[in-house]
């Protein structure tokens, strides 16, 4: 009998895993594919991500780090940097695995290359079965991911107004070009999709390019990638990847008798950014606390209501005005896009955001504020 089973090893599971190691729970860790894998993603990690780590990642892991961003809307275009870093670049293959490893030396058990398939849950206990063998736990934490199927066993399933799909492929290029091309920053597209951008951001020894749009509207991704591709003048072949990405701020049920469900799986993604590395790690460990409280013998203790309140009060109000701002730029895009585009301020103060100097509320209370301002701007 384990204390808790976690289903997943990505960021979520394994920052989850690696906290209850560390509260002394006996923990499984149950992983479908076998580290490293391939993990189709821009790599962005938010200096609020790597707030939430307990540890410092390896410099060696660090491919790039990002001071500012270029962005497009149409015909105009512009580059901001800020005086310091709002996020670092790495290739989630090697970042994931590293999460891994750091919660293997705290003692759990760990078992790659076992894909849990089903879970029963009854008063005491969850039993998890896998293609083989069958395990009993206290308490389970789904962090599958967007694409996995045990969650919506607790949720519904999002409908296509709730959730993006992305389309990314990896292009080999020397770092003195990279570098030449694109240097200590990232670049966005807007227009490309509804709701959503394409990027292309800069690595050690390629370029992450990409594009992502909420589903309903965005159809033919691949073809619509192609297409972006050539016009930024990579002419070559390359294979692309898709993934399903859940647009945060929407309610979400993400618990029931015994089961949590954190990162992707629960929906906490930036509806802007699209980020949700911050929201896997620290969602994972708000888990495992509320679960070591109850384990501890709080039997006043209400788990939804804690768990809830706690992700609520740690990032609720940024999922939420994330969503907002998203739906408000594209509500009026030539408006928005090209105030981000054209007007230095309005990216100065949007990078603030990222880099933990403000939030998205006091953001987008600033932008409307200044939307007279922007207007008589442009039209001169």
């Amino acid at each position: 009998m384990y204390d808790l089973i976690v289903i997943g090893g990505g960021p979520s599971g394994a920052s989850a895993a690696r906290r209850a190691g560390n509260l002394g729970l006996k923990t499984l860790l149950l992983e479908k594919k076998v580290f490293p894998r391939y993990k189709p993603c821009g790599g962005a990690l938010s200096e609020q991500a790597l707030s939430y780590l307990d540890f410092h990642i390896p410099q060696e892991l660090i491919e790039k780090e990002i001071y500012g961003a270029r962005v497009h809307f149409k015909a105009n275009a512009i580059e901001h940097f800020k005086n310091y870093r709002i996020a670092v670049l790495v290739t989630r293959s090697k970042f994931d695995h590293y999460l891994l490893d750091k919660s293997i030396e705290t003692g759990i058990d760990v078992h790659t290359g076992e894909k849990a398939i089903d879970f029963q849950n009854d008063n005491n206990s969850i039993t998890v079965h896998t293609q083989n063998n069958k395990y009993n736990a206290k308490f389970l934490i789904i962090a599958e991911g967007a694409h996995g199927r045990l969650k919506y066993r607790i949720r519904r399933r999002d409908n296509k107004t709730e959730y993006g799909i992305c389309a990314v492929t990896e292009i080999p290029e020397s770092n003195d070009k990279i570098d030449s091309y694109i240097y200590n920053s990232i670049e966005v597209f807007f227009g490309i999709t509804r709701m959503g951008y394409g990027w292309i951001f800069p690595h050690d020894g390629y370029y992450s390019v990409g594009i992502g749009g909420l589903a309903k509207y965005f159809r033919k991704p691949k073809i619509i990638l192609d297409s972006f591709l050539r016009s930024n003048g990579f002419s070559g072949k390359y294979k692309i990847h898709s993934h399903l990405m859940p647009v945060g701020g929407i309610r979400r049920r993400v618990f029931s008798k015994r089961v949590f469900l954190t990162g992707d799986a629960a929906g906490f993604i930036d509806s802007f950014y699209g980020e949700g590395l911050a929201y896997s790690i620290k969602s994972g460990q708000i888990a495992v606390n509320t679960i070591y409280n109850i384990l501890s013998g709080n039997r006043d203790l209400d788990p939804v209501r804690t768990y809830m309140g706690m992700c609520n009060s740690e990032f609720g109000d940024a999922l939420h005005y994330s969503l907002m701002l998203t739906k408000i730029m594209n509500t009026i895009p030539n408006l928005f896009f090209s105030m981000l585009s054209k007007d230095v301020e309005v990216l100065d103060k949007w990078l603030e955001v990222p880099g933990m100097r403000r939030s998205y509320k006091n953001y987008l209370r600033w932008l409307i504020l200044n939307i007279p301002r922007n207007l008589w701007k442009l039209a001169i």
